[in-house]
């Protein structure tokens, strides 16, 4: 008689192990997409930088013919 809710015990934090398994997976893709996304952004503001570099020597040179 003991045996039944033991097994039923079993049977339930096998269903619960499994369940954490997909959890984990799904937490390390997440991971791996998310910094994906962190180096895509990375170089993006890269760019961004390099623009704002090149903007700023237009503006110098555009400042003694404006004034």
């Amino acid at each position: 008689m003991t045996r039944e809710p033991e097994s039923l015990i079993l049977e339930y934090l096998r269903r619960l192990d499994a369940g954490m398994q997909l959890l984990r997976e799904d937490v390390g893709d997440l991971k791996r997409r998310l910094t994906g996304v962190e180096e895509g952004l990375a170089g993006v503001n890269r760019r961004l930088d390099r623009l704002d570099g090149r903007v700023e020597r237009i503006e110098r040179r555009l400042d003694p013919a404006e004034a």
